[in-house]
């Protein structure tokens, strides 16, 4: 009983890990993990066509006043270079522990004007964390299932499109007209704003929401006796007041 119990404490002490072990270089080479041409071409075309797949659902369900290829094209790049990272974080410990003191010193100062814009780079930047990790169901379906639910929620008909219609009026018999006129032919309206300018008119700002995909009623408001010029825009919804 002596015997064998001196032998498995002698075991365990010698399967002892301590943190002096991490600098042996038996441990390094253990701790890397090589992968080979297929694999990473495998892995980074996975991450391509995702990134693709968010170029498309971005440009299509894109909402903004003014897009920006520049930045659609950057969430392909930035899926795949995740992919990269996670691939060489996952293969060597050492590396990882580089990576994360190097990557900690980055700061990003691009300001995100579309809450939107941080969706999809979050998306872009799990994408390529889940490819790297070598868990390509979970990034093909998790992709698909988002991408889905982007196009779903941010699809407007055409009635849903907020727009603006700004009227400089001479004065408030030509004020009335317009907004009676404007009536008949929007689904709904809200005047945001106001001003009256001594000897310049009165210049109105009001949304709408169109009834149908049909803006000649604007040639109408533009043809009331006392109304200036008329304008229709549309708009995020963004709009300071």
């Amino acid at each position: 009983m002596d015997a064998t119990t001196t032998a498995v404490t002698t075991a365990a002490t010698d399967q002892t890990f301590t943190f002096a072990d991490i600098f042996k270089n038996n441990f390094l080479e253990n701790a890397v993990t090589n992968f080979s041409i297929v694999d990473v071409a495998i892995t980074l075309l996975i991450s391509f066509l995702l990134g693709l797949f968010i170029y498309a659902v971005y440009k299509k369900t894109f909402n903004g006043v003014m897009y920006s290829r520049n930045f659609n094209v950057s969430l392909v790049g930035m899926a795949m270079i995740t992919t990269l990272i996670i691939m060489g974080v996952t293969s060597n410990i050492v590396l990882s522990l580089g990576m994360v003191g190097a990557l900690s010193i980055v700061r990003f100062r691009s300001a995100i004007k579309d809450p939107m814009d941080i969706v999809f780079i979050f998306w872009a930047i799990a994408a390529g964390i889940v490819s790297g990790a070598g868990q390509y169901l979970l990034a093909i379906s998790g992709s698909i299932v988002v991408g889905i639910m982007l196009i779903i929620f941010t699809s407007k008909t055409t009635n849903e499109i907020p727009y603006m219609v700004v009227a400089n009026c001479n004065n408030g018999e030509a004020e009335r007209m317009l907004l009676i006129k404007l009536a008949e032919h929007v689904k709904r309206m809200k005047i945001k704003s106001k001003a009256v300018r001594g000897g310049q008119g009165i210049e109105l700002t009001v949304e709408v929401r169109l009834r149908v995909d049909n803006t000649d009623f604007v040639n109408t408001l533009a043809a009331i006796e006392g109304v200036n010029d008329v304008v229709l825009v549309s708009y995020n919804g963004e709009l300071a007041v």
